[in-house]
């Protein structure tokens, strides 16, 4: 049968389907005005997009496979992979780190939102690439929140330039996720100042050549702290000092990792280094976790970026291979066999790659709506509305974009058969570079406890009531258009059985309280797919309005009404199943004696 040419597919922007989403889904161009962001004009957005859009393609996108690499370890020093820190210096050159960065610390000062568009096209042009600046907003916005004036004139001018670049430090060898165990000691010095010592791991971009400085933002123990959690500090620790000299910060190694090759993977050996406190004693996580909501957020959109670059690359690839005939009678006489995109498999795994990949965009952009809200909104009660939706909806956003971006990229692998595990067909490094993302920042498992026992059973559901509400509006203010109760009707009947299990499974908890941790991924699950069907179900509304007029572009729309269609009776389903498994109970997971677990 006939093989197309075959290499790395070429990353194009969707920008059409960005803009649907910013304009005619959310409303931006109004959002702006209502949070005071003058500047970013109809017309500026444009540009800005535009030219984030060339930069990706023309200069990120290109590096991805010689990405893979990987970094160069000599004597403590990194070498990043071939064309990375010049196409940073591009980066930097073009202004990129101040985009959404405060006007007063030299930044350009638009929305966070805007800044989000530019994330989303640089995880899908260049995840690894990305990792090196990937982390600066969340240092930023710590050290914004929380950081003394001092803290804030000496770094965060330099980090929103670009030319200093963050990391964020939590973890050590024995203690993974539990940083309660962390043993990093910060002993206090003159001058407000702390030495710190002990070693960090598993540190994104901890070393590099892109910058000479490297800002670490680090959790760390007084010598009287607390045992646990409640004894954790954060402070602020360069590797080059505020008077040039290096401070006492070493790599110790990178790690071999199965994907992200080009993205330095540190550990760190703080040998009394020098830096100074974030905010109070022993309230470093209520400090870092202004970080990690950003970084969880982010590696969402890893997801998505994800799904794009897949799905794009299948859907190239499903034209132009030929092979069998169509079931219904030849698509392509005159060739010897037809293209597989007319194979109904092969169409659900791009439709569920296109479903996740659009879903997605929707999901990170009003994420970043609300975070917009919560920094800059007039409103005292709009504020806390949006932390209130941020706080239900980052550990959902986190954990079911990166398990849905890594079925996606197993799709794009599939779509090529044979050919999708070359590796120089780059459809496999996708799926090797998406896989840390359901880890990083908190498993999904751990989004899912985060979810149901912080979030939704300690504020007694009303977590979940204020985002419900909204979709209830949605629901009756659309439920008289016919074309849409398809949609409406399912979300109703889905938001009511949602309040009904949550309710269940805090009940039980109160008797067994391991119904938590067993419901709790399910729960998650559950919870996200409804949460995707109503930006689904939205973005169905909308291309049924402009179905309904004489605008132009009608096979766009048609492609988003039936990808909504779709997404509702193939993917909304999976509900049914996490249901009957988060309300079976703990017994079929704890009762196996841990001595039966033996092979």
């Amino acid at each position: 049968m006939a093989i197309p040419s075959t290499s790395c597919p070429e990353y194009r922007v969707p920008l059409r389907d960005i803009r649907f989403v910013l304009r005619e889904g959310l409303g931006i161009d109004e959002h702006y005005l209502h949070i005071g962001a003058e500047d970013a004009t109809p017309d500026m957005v444009d540009a800005i997009i535009d030219e984030g859009a060339k930069f990706c393609e023309r200069v990120v996108a290109p590096l991805f496979q010689a990405g893979d690499a990987g970094c160069t370890f000599e004597d403590g020093r990194v070498i990043t992979p071939p064309g990375f820190k010049q196409a940073y210096e591009q980066f930097v050159e073009a202004g990129w780190p101040a985009l959404a960065g405060p006007v007063e610390y030299g930044g350009q000062g638009f929305p966070g939102s805007l800044g989000a568009v530019m994330t989303e096209m640089m995880c899908s042009a260049n995840q690894a690439w990305f990792e090196y600046p990937g982390l600066c907003e969340g240092a930023i916005k710590t050290l914004e929140r929380f950081g003394n004036d001092e803290q804030k004139g000496t770094y965060l001018p330099p980090l929103i330039r670009g030319e200093w670049l963050g990391t964020m430090c939590l973890t050590e060898p024995h203690c993974g996720t539990d940083l309660g165990q962390l043993k990093t000691r910060a002993e206090p010095k003159d001058n407000d100042e702390y030495e710190l010592s002990g070693t960090k791991i598993f540190i994104t971009s901890g070393e590099h050549d892109f910058t000479d400085n490297i800002v670490h933002i680090v959790l760390a123990r007084l010598p009287d702290a607390p045992e646990g959690s409640r004894g954790i500090s954060l402070f602020v620790v360069p590797k080059l000092l505020p008077d040039g000299n290096l401070n006492s910060v070493h790599c110790g190694s990178i790690e071999h990792k199965m994907g992200l090759r080009g993205s330095a993977t540190a550990l760190l050996n703080f040998s009394r280094a020098r830096g100074s406190m974030i905010g109070m004693p022993n309230e470093g996580l209520k400090c870092m976790f202004t970080f990690m909501n950003y970084a969880r957020a982010t590696v969402a959109c890893q997801g998505i970026g994800a799904a794009e670059r897949s799905f794009q690359g299948a859907l190239s690839y499903a034209r132009e291979r030929l092979s069998m005939r169509s079931l219904s009678g030849s698509i392509a006489p005159d060739k010897p066999a037809d293209p597989i995109i007319v194979h109904p498999d092969v169409r659900r795994m791009l439709l569920s790659q296109k479903a996740v990949a659009e879903g997605g965009r929707f999901f990170f952009y009003y994420l970043y709506k609300q975070l917009d809200l919560a920094n800059h909104s007039r409103s005292q009660q709009e504020r806390e509305a949006a932390d209130s939706l941020l706080s239900l909806l980052t550990p959902i956003a986190k954990a079911l974009m990166t398990e849905l971006g890594c079925e996606a990229a197993y799709y794009g692998v599939q779509v090529f058969g044979g050919h999708g595990y070359i590796v120089e067909n780059g459809m496999e490094q996708i799926v090797r570079d998406i896989r840390i993302s359901t880890i990083w920042e908190g498993t999904t498992g751990v989004q899912s406890l985060d979810l149901l026992g912080r979030k939704i059973a300690r504020s007694g559901g009303e977590l979940l009531r204020v985002f419900t509400s909204i979709i209830h509006q949605f629901c009756a203010a659309n439920h008289d258009q016919t074309d849409m109760q398809p949609f409406t009707g399912v979300l109703v009947t889905l938001l009511e059985e949602w309040h009904e299990v949550t309710t269940t499974i805090c009940e039980r908890a109160t008797i067994d309280k391991e119904e938590i941790g067993a419901a709790s991924v399910d729960y998650l699950m559950y919870s996200g797919y409804i949460t995707l069907a109503f930006f689904w179900a939205h973005m169905a509304r909308v291309a049924l309005d402009r179905l309904g007029t004489s605008a132009t572009e009608k096979s766009f729309y048609q492609a988003k009404l039936e990808t909504a269609r779709f997404y509702f009776e193939r993917m909304l389903p999976r509900t049914e199943s996490h249901k009957r498994a988060m309300l079976s109970g703990p017994g079929n997971l704890m009762n196996l004696d841990q001595a039966h677990f033996a092979f």
